[in-house]
């Protein structure tokens, strides 16, 4: 069964198929891609895989040395710039610096992105759920909305990054859950929204990434471990952050309205609607879960 995961490609073929029939061949030569969250992770990969399609890259981080490295590293069309993706005011104005310095902006990838602190709703701090929705929701609506008037003049794409979590079960963790199925939704409106006005925008969706993040919140905590090792084959099976840009900045040149990966994740997310009515029922009454969420809550209130 492993075997035939691995043959699967990252990304669904069927949605492939259709978006080569909707719209002809993006190329990102020439482009200039603004991409948040670039410092690191998935948007550090994708800044130099579009970098070496020819884009031009605005690589946007909160931490601008992380940017900024990344930038000296690729070359003269590359350049760092430092802001929080949840100040709104801070976004516009440097959604306005990448325009004037690059003089245009074809696409911009919504990527910047965290986690929470592990707890059950009960049990959670509020300003940390207002943190995750501030930079996973809001920091895409502050990321793209001062954007879309120069990607619409330049007919370009916008991608926002969800994730599978989006249709996933969120005990322990559900403002990520929470984000990015709104996240989802954001998406799926600016795909018609800027239909009419000949651009473009996709969404994409990942399951385990190895990142910083899925090391920190699965591999170096004991009840990340332990939900970890509550998925199921083949949702437990990571991709790296280079494979997760791969999908991306393919997507972004087939002007994809989806992009998912890894491959097995994809009969979920068509089946949810059936799956997640005797998933849920299921974890309900599934004493592992009751036992981890018991541990969560000891751990807040310890």
């Amino acid at each position: 069964m492993k075997g035939l995961l691995s043959s699967i490609p990252f990304g669904s073929t069927a949605e492939r198929l259709l978006d080569s029939f909707a719209a002809p061949r993006y190329s990102v030569e020439g482009k200039v891609v603004a991409i948040t969250g670039a410092g690191q992770g998935i948007g550090r990969e994708l800044a130099i895989m579009l970098y070496r399609r020819g884009a031009s890259v605005a690589l946007i981080d909160i931490d601008k040395d992380a940017a900024s490295a990344v930038a000296d590293r690729l070359g003269v069309r590359a350049a760092a710039f430092a802001a929080d993706v949840a100040d709104r005011e801070a976004m516009r104005e440097v959604i306005g610096s990448v325009t004037e310095d690059f003089g245009r902006l074809d696409v911009v990838v919504a990527n910047a992105g965290v986690v929470p602190t592990p707890a059950t709703l009960r049990t959670m701090d509020g300003s940390d759920f207002d943190r995750v929705l501030g930079i996973n929701l809001t920091g895409v609506f502050n990321t793209v909305h001062p954007a879309l008037d120069h990607v619409v003049a330049a007919e370009g794409h916008v991608v926002v990054i969800s994730s599978c979590a989006a249709f996933a079960p969120g005990m322990a963790g559900s403002p990520y859950m929470i984000s990015k199925a709104a996240v989802e939704q954001l998406g799926r409106a600016l795909r018609v929204e800027l239909a009419a006005v000949g651009a473009s925008a996709g969404i994409a969706y990942f399951g385990v990434v190895e990142t910083e993040m899925t090391h920190d919140t699965l591999d170096r905590d004991d009840l990340g471990q332990a939900l970890a090792g509550l998925l199921p084959w083949p949702l437990n099976v990571r991709i790296t952050a280079k494979q997760a840009a791969e999908v991306v900045a393919d997507g972004i040149e087939r002007r994809a309205a989806r992009t998912i990966a890894p491959g097995g994740w994809e009969a979920y997310a068509l089946l949810r609607g059936a799956i997640n009515v005797v998933l849920d029922n299921r974890l309900a009454r599934d004493p592992r879960i009751h036992e981890l969420v018991r541990k969560v809550e000891e751990r807040r209130r310890g």
